[in-house]
């Protein structure tokens, strides 16, 4: 099941897999540019429109149509963007001028989806944007029963350590969690949902659960001989 606003960014061609779609560049470019950006005055439409085609070396006004409608039908009424608020003009249409031009920041769920895009920039931005991301989660997380409550705890801090030390592996897990909702798996990305994540993804980590169990149980002689192992094979 799709949903109709549908979030393109893990897109690619049925004749070439690993070939993102065009409209996939465009989201991810949009939502990695806004992550990114500080200034508002280069978060509008218009701006992002000249940043994107002279990045893809097109004249703005052929992407322009193209932004608007993924930011207005797509990353907007999917809750990945929102208004950051209004910058006033000095030209064009009165109405305009009152009212002031949008620029765009990102939801909560727009920060966990930039925290997937490479163009967002290197492993450690990404991974303060999925920190941002949980820390607004638990400061949002409506009351919920104490197992649930600890199972959210154990994934949040889990995700938290983890990014510091192996943040391959959680980009593997959120990818996989987003692509899920895109296909309508999950109804909401506002939070982790440690049941939802386990159905998910329990297949695709069969490998690292088998290594993290062995690791364990082996003593320390045979752990640096693991190590040095996967040192010498990687």
């Amino acid at each position: 099941m799709k949903r109709g606003n549908h979030i393109a960014i893990f897109d690619t061609f049925k004749t070439h897999q690993t070939k993102s779609t065009r409209e996939a560049k465009r989201q991810r470019g949009i939502i990695a540019h806004i992550a990114i950006e500080k200034d508002p005055k280069y978060k509008t439409r218009t701006s992002i429109a000249h940043i994107l085609a002279k990045k893809y070396e097109v004249a703005w006004q052929n992407i322009y149509s193209a932004i608007f409608k993924d930011l207005d039908e797509v990353l907007l009424p999917a809750q990945v963007v929102k208004e950051g608020g209004r910058l006033p003009i000095k030209r064009g249409p009165k109405a305009l001028q009152i009212e002031g031009i949008p620029y765009y920041e990102l939801t909560n769920i727009g920060l966990i989806i930039a925290s997937t895009i490479e163009e967002t920039g290197d492993i450690r931005l990404r991974m303060k944007l999925l920190e941002s991301f949980i820390s607004n989660s638990n400061f949002n997380v409506k009351e919920v029963d104490e197992d649930e409550n600890n199972n959210n705890t154990t994934i949040n801090e889990g995700i938290l350590l983890l990014s510091r030390y192996a943040p391959s592996f959680i980009l593997k897990i959120i990818n996989e969690y987003i692509i899920a909702y895109n296909h309508g798996e999950i109804e909401k990305l506002d939070r982790l949902d440690g049941e939802k994540l386990k159905k998910i993804i329990s297949k695709q980590i069969t490998i690292e659960r088998e290594l993290v169990e062995a690791c364990m149980i082996l003593s320390n002689d045979k752990k640096e001989l693991i190590r040095n192992f996967i040192k010498i094979i990687s």
